[in-house]
């Protein structure tokens, strides 16, 4: 498995990395089960149980703003050391699974793997889609199309821009119930959690407060990007009712989900998945939402929340909110969205690749592959006898 080559797992804590959070998820669960992995990352990698291999590669980030500068387009990214980086890692891991030291490949990002993947035709190699498919996405894929590469979406909507691409499951992600525990009773203030951002609908957010008149607490970091948008959107309106408390860690966080009346996502995009909201139901906080991206799959309207069409809507359903009873959004992610039954998927997708590609494999192909997996001297005195 991989995350990014220049971005240790689990990542510094002031950095919001929802792939690199659920890799190191599915990773732990796997290994706990008894499979054996190898996780491909930069010197700090760790994770209980698992096999680690840097390739020497140092981390190039270490904090947000570290972060933030380099996805941004500095210096480094206008010279491809982050993919260089990544590349190293894939190479790496195409190369043993080539040996026979992996069955399957598993990439968060699979512009990292894309270039590889048709060079090692008999490696099953898995992606993650964490992003929209957008046009120029896809024609990546179009780009490096091979038959042993297989799509995860995170929802079943992220599937509509590239429905022909080879999909082997829609896997949506799950939380920790553990860290996200049950509070029965709430308090009187609306949560928006997230990058201000334009896509997640902070400005929204601040118009459902101020209709409803309810206090709404604001979470999240502004990036330099967007420190302009927040500027003109979210600052002039910042009073005792609505008030911006910052970026949180996740154990800070947990309060504030808990003790919501409700959690709000007036969603601006085709939101692939939304951590977020699965987090506040399994606090027992109910969702609103617009019907947007992965909404309407991941919120039982009327029963863990309410999924709308305007923002005069979640208005609206902020006055029916007592309908929703609080366990039952706790129960919903108990049911559909644990870190359990996330890595139930991947462990039973991943098989599935498996036998599939062990399936469809020709006798040729078949050979070569237990040829490479013979040491390289036993393979020379094979060649001679020939």
């Amino acid at each position: 498995m991989m995350v990014r080559g220049y971005l240790p797992a689990p990542q510094p804590d002031d950095i919001i990395y929802a792939p690199s959070e659920l890799a190191v998820e599915i990773a732990k669960g796997l290994a706990e089960r008894g499979h054996e992995l190898t996780f491909f990352g930069p010197q700090g990698t760790h994770i209980p149980g698992v096999t680690i291999r840097t390739m020497r590669l140092r981390p190039l980030v270490h904090n947000q703003k570290e972060f933030s500068e380099l996805v941004g387009g500095n210096e480094k990214q206008r010279h491809y050391v982050p993919s260089l980086w990544d590349g190293k890692l894939a190479k790496a891991m195409f190369v043993g699974a080539s040996k026979g030291k992996y069955d399957i490949l598993h990439f968060e990002h699979p512009e990292v793997a894309l270039q590889y993947a048709p060079i090692f035709p008999e490696v099953p190699v898995a992606y993650t889609l964490n992003d929209p498919i957008y046009p120029w996405y896809r024609e990546l894929f179009d780009l490096y199309k091979s038959s042993n590469q297989h799509f995860f979406s995170v929802s079943n909507n992220q599937r509509r821009d590239a429905p022909d691409l080879t999909f082997a499951a829609t896997i949506y992600n799950g939380t920790d119930l553990k860290r996200f525990r049950f509070h029965g009773k709430h308090e009187d203030y609306l949560l928006f959690a997230g990058r201000i951002v334009p896509e997640k609908g902070i400005k929204e957010a601040v118009q459902v407060a101020q209709m409803t008149n309810h206090r709404l607490l604001i979470v999240g970091p502004v990036y330099e990007d967007h420190k302009e948008y927040f500027e003109q959107y979210v600052k002039p309106h910042l009073n005792d009712k609505i008030l911006y408390l910052g970026f949180m860690e996740q154990a800070q966080l947990v309060k504030y989900y808990q003790k919501a009346k409700a959690f709000l996502m007036p969603i601006q995009w085709e939101e692939p998945f939304g951590l977020a909201m699965i987090e506040s139901m399994a606090c027992g906080t109910p969702v609103i939402g617009l019907h947007r991206g992965s909404i309407p799959e991941v919120v039982a309207d009327g029963k863990t929340g309410f999924v709308v069409n305007t923002v005069h809507d979640m208005a609206d359903a902020v006055g029916k909110i007592d309908r929703i009873k609080r366990h039952d959004c706790r129960k919903h992610v108990e049911n559909y969205f644990s870190t359990k039954r996330m890595v139930d998927a991947y462990e039973a997708a991943f098989q599935a690749i498996i036998t599939q590609e062990a399936g469809s494999a020709t006798g040729a192909e078949r050979v070569r592959k237990k040829l490479r997996q013979i040491p390289a001297k036993i393979r020379s005195g094979l060649k001679k006898i020939k």
